[in-house]
């Protein structure tokens, strides 16, 4: 029988235990008939300074992940979506490459979205964008990473913006004014605007952005959960969340 209440698609998603962004984001975007089931990557909350702090949160999350598919899989999904970033840019397009597989592997060939897919999608999506702004909650070598991984598949970086934030958990706090002004300071002579880290609260911000910005501004959770859900055959347009969603 079919989920009753799930009963078009029962998306699990991944994400680490100090996120709290990612999941009210894609709760807001959800269609009747799809449900999201949320597991944790169970990571303690530790304070980033620099690029050997932001390594140890990361492998924390890295040393958590298989687990928390495990746990997940459990509810026989239609679809294991990765709401979490950086390890998906890790060591550029041949990196997202060998964790899609590696994904893929544990979930038994059930579909994987992940977050650098998503957004190279969402790209081509709109059609004409070879210019890219971006902003990150990172360190530096959370940057160089993303930087490398859209370089590696053809596009410009010309502007980016870290924000380093303090922690996994603080990086929900950065508040939408101060991603405004992000948003802003990377727009100049670029095609468009692409936002990474699954717990900057930027979906709703991007869509205002995109308004006056007057060019695409793609968050990390719309591309996502979007790309998630044209992925299995969902084609319901959502308001409120820019032109990805609404469009295309």
């Amino acid at each position: 029988m079919t989920d009753s209440l799930g009963w078009r698609m029962k998306f699990a998603v991944i994400a680490p235990s100090t996120n709290t962004s990612v999941q009210p984001e894609y709760d807001d975007m959800r269609p009747w008939g799809v449900t999201n089931h949320f597991e944790r990557i169970h990571i303690p909350d530790t304070k980033v300074v620099d690029d050997d702090s932001f390594m140890v949160m990361l492998n924390n999350i890295r040393n958590a992940t298989l687990d928390s598919v495990d746990t997940a899989m459990t509810m026989d999904p239609g679809c294991l979506v990765m709401g979490m970033s950086a390890e998906t840019f890790w060591d550029g397009a041949d990196g997202a490459e060998k964790l899609q597989k590696k994904m893929e592997a544990k979930t038994n060939g059930v579909p994987v979205v992940m977050g650098s897919h998503a957004v190279d999608a969402a790209i081509k999506a709109y059609g004409g964008i070879k210019k890219l702004g971006i902003i990150t909650p990172y360190a530096p070598v959370g940057d160089a990473n993303v930087k490398r991984y859209f370089e590696d598949i053809g596009y410009e970086v010309v502007n980016l913006k870290g924000l380093a934030s303090p922690s996994p958990m603080q990086i929900a706090h950065e508040p939408p004014q101060k991603l405004k002004h992000a948003a802003i300071e990377v727009s100049e002579g670029v095609d468009a605007i692409i936002q990474c880290g699954t717990n900057l609260a930027f979906a709703k911000v991007a869509a205002m952005a995109e308004f006056w910005l007057e060019k695409p501004v793609i968050a990390i959770n719309t591309a996502t959960y979007w790309h998630a859900l044209r992925s299995m055959g969902i084609t319901d347009r959502v308001t409120g969340f820019g032109r990805l969603l609404e469009e295309y």
